[in-house]
């Protein structure tokens, strides 16, 4: 008498947006591990739970792929907000970006990203969008501001006194002052540029 055979457990399919959610944990967690895993496309497949050439289908290379974890996670913990003033924006706009490079995560991705490039076309493509939406924000603040009748630094000048000081904290892993950091940026930009402000 033959052995019935069990029936096998169907494959659930994961949606675009599971099969994104999970690849980009994938990454933060194969980062984060003290071990030293491999950041490979398949190490980050296996890790996800999802077949590697999904991920070769979705993202084409690995760099474009840690750009896009980039721009989502700096998406979720840098928001854009609106306290009535440039000085308060400004330093709102600091303070969540120095949280986020405080988050091991977020040191951690930015340093990725910066050692991969100048990588693939997708990978430019991903970094430049979110070069760009941080510059959105920025033009974002500085049209606020000159609604109200105060006057903006220029955008280079935000990008050279007040971007730049936290990437290369994030690409060099150097933890910003305790307390105070964001308001020092700022206040030294509008000095510098002859707009004090107000809070």
């Amino acid at each position: 008498m033959g052995v019935t055979p069990k029936p096998s457990t169907p494959r659930i399919r994961k949606s675009p947006e599971q099969v994104r959610s999970a690849v980009h944990q994938a990454v933060i967690d194969l980062l984060s591990d003290p071990g030293g895993a491999d950041l490979t496309i398949p190490a980050i497949a296996q890790r996800a739970g999802v077949n590697h050439t999904s991920v070769y289908r979705r993202w084409g290379s690995r760099e474009a792929l840690l750009a896009d974890v980039v721009v989502a996670r700096l998406e979720r913990d840098w928001p854009l907000a609106d306290t009535g003033t440039l000085r308060g924006d400004l330093i709102a706009w600091a303070e969540a970006g120095v949280a986020s490079i405080r988050k091991p995560e977020g040191r951690l991705l930015v340093r990725a990203v910066a050692l991969s490039m100048p990588g693939s076309a997708p990978a430019q493509g991903e970094r430049a969008q979110h070069f760009e939406r941080r510059i959105q924000s920025i033009e974002r603040i500085r049209e606020r501001a000159a609604a109200r009748g105060e006057i903006p630094p220029p955008l280079e000048e935000i990008l050279d006194q007040l971007i730049a000081p936290l990437y290369v904290r994030a690409i060099f892993g150097i933890d910003p002052p305790a307390t105070g950091y964001p308001e020092l940026l700022v206040d030294r930009l509008l000095s510098n540029t002859g707009e004090p402000g107000t809070a």
